[in-house]
């Protein structure tokens, strides 16, 4: 099992920065992929960003330029830092890993982006 916990979610305003953590705990030994997934009202749950333990990073295009993923290994967490915050950005932000063959999701954090 792992857990996974994220913070840094928030009311923001266009333009602005805000970072995003997960930190997870239990079997973390065999994670071989974390990242954020997002889940806007109305809409499906979406890729943003996954990093894999080789260091191979995917971000889907809409946040490509702003978006930035990073792990601190010694802390078992995850950062997303998100720059140039678009209204479009405003959605539940899901912390996903995948240890062996199994998913495992956070709770979610919510950024708004105000106009």
């Amino acid at each position: 099992q792992v857990q996974l916990v994220e913070s840094g979610g928030g009311l923001v305003q266009t333009g602005e920065s805000l970072t995003l953590s997960c930190a997870a705990s239990g079997n973390i030994f065999r994670i071989n992929f974390m990242g954020w997934y997002r889940q806007a009202p109305g809409k499906q749950r979406e890729l943003v960003a996954t990093m894999s333990t080789g260091g191979t990073i995917n971000y889907v295009d809409s946040v490509k330029g702003r978006f930035t993923i990073s792990r601190d290994n010694a802390k078992n967490t995850v950062y997303l830092q998100m720059n140039s915050l678009k209204p479009e950005d405003t959605a539940v932000y899901y912390c996903w890993a995948v240890s062996g063959l199994t998913p495992y999701w956070g709770r979610g954090t919510q950024l708004t982006v105000s106009s």
